[in-house]
């Protein structure tokens, strides 16, 4: 991402619903708990402490690089910023994001009755009373160059990408059903500066870096859907991030830009049926010099599956 000081998540809206109606937590605390399971007469115990996922790192060189990527360290023409509709609101038949436009930037965030920022409204997704309006540009902005090159990002090409499994832990937070991934307190990555997981590795450090800032992350994983139990997921970080439930997107986080915040309240998806299993696809790229943010917060018990498939892990 570019260098702008990330977003505070605001604690005062970052509230979520427990399952079973037994009260609240604030993603804001969460993130300070580290993970400890002590609690006395924790209602939760029984869930396990961590859960890990497993996904698939690819690492590309930047644009100045000779045979560089052109959308990584690209400067969109409408600037850095939040883009909405750079993918279409369903995978592809291979599982993977496909192109729909270089972007609309974001001027003002759609948002629920608790102020939590959401994807624009879908046909898929139903409204709810307090819900309030957001707003777009109404030209794209640049904010990815071709679909051809988009459809790169998140398939094993030679000679355009190198790749490697990566694996990640969310962990239960005190006394709560609330699993988080920070890159912040994560303790494989909190000495790192943020959520850099190939420093050094794969086509090596962006160019006169200490650090990789180019690459694209995308994990598989599953849950059971039960209704009326409060169930979310938010993300928070930068740059481009799309969440898919069982193939439709639910969470847009497009472009270039500073930490920002979505979250997913599952009970809003209209076609999901209780008691029945469901894929969650996640897709994340960091495509710009000088932070890379990556935060999950869920109280969705995800299961880890196999990697995403690839047609070669090239090193």
């Amino acid at each position: 991402m570019f260098n702008v000081r990330s977003k505070a998540f605001h604690s005062s809206l970052a509230v979520v619903m427990l399952a079973g109606g037994l009260g609240t937590v604030s993603v804001a605390s969460a993130q300070s708990s580290s993970g400890d399971n002590t609690v006395p007469n924790d209602p939760y115990k029984n869930m396990p402490p961590v859960i890990v996922l497993n996904g698939v790192v690819r690492d590309f060189a930047e644009r100045s690089v000779t045979g560089g990527h052109p959308d990584f360290e690209l400067t969109p023409s409408g600037g850095f910023a939040h883009y909405m509709g750079e993918v279409k609101d369903t995978l592809d038949s291979e599982g993977k994001p496909q192109y729909n436009s270089a972007g609309y930037k974001v001027t003002t965030q759609w948002s629920d009755s608790s102020g939590l920022n959401k994807i624009s409204p879908r046909e898929y997704i139903s409204s709810k009373v307090g819900d309030k309006a957001g707003a777009k540009s109404s030209s794209t902005g640049g904010a990815l160059t071709s679909a051809d090159k988009f459809a790169q990002w998140y398939r094993d090409v030679p000679g355009v990408n190198v790749s490697k499994q990566l694996s990640i832990s969310l962990a239960r937070q005190s006394g709560t059903n609330m699993y988080s991934f920070n890159d912040k307190t994560d303790g494989v990555y909190k000495n790192l500066g943020g959520f850099f997981p190939i420093n050094g590795d794969l086509f090596g450090n962006s160019k006169g870096d200490t650090k990789n800032f180019h690459f694209t992350f995308e994990l598989n994983t599953e849950f059971v859907f039960r209704k009326n139990a409060g169930q979310v997921f938010t993300f928070t970080g930068d740059d481009d991030v799309w969440v898919f439930v069982d193939g439709k997107l639910v969470i847009d986080i497009g472009g270039i830009h500073s930490a920002v915040n979505q979250s997913i309240q599952l009970d809003r998806l209209n076609w999901l049926e209780d008691g029945k299993t469901y894929s969650l696809r996640f897709f994340f790229a960091e495509r710009h010099r000088t932070q890379s943010n990556c935060r999950i917060d869920t109280n969705l018990e995800l299961k880890s599956i196999d990697p995403p498939a690839t047609t070669a892990l090239f090193d």
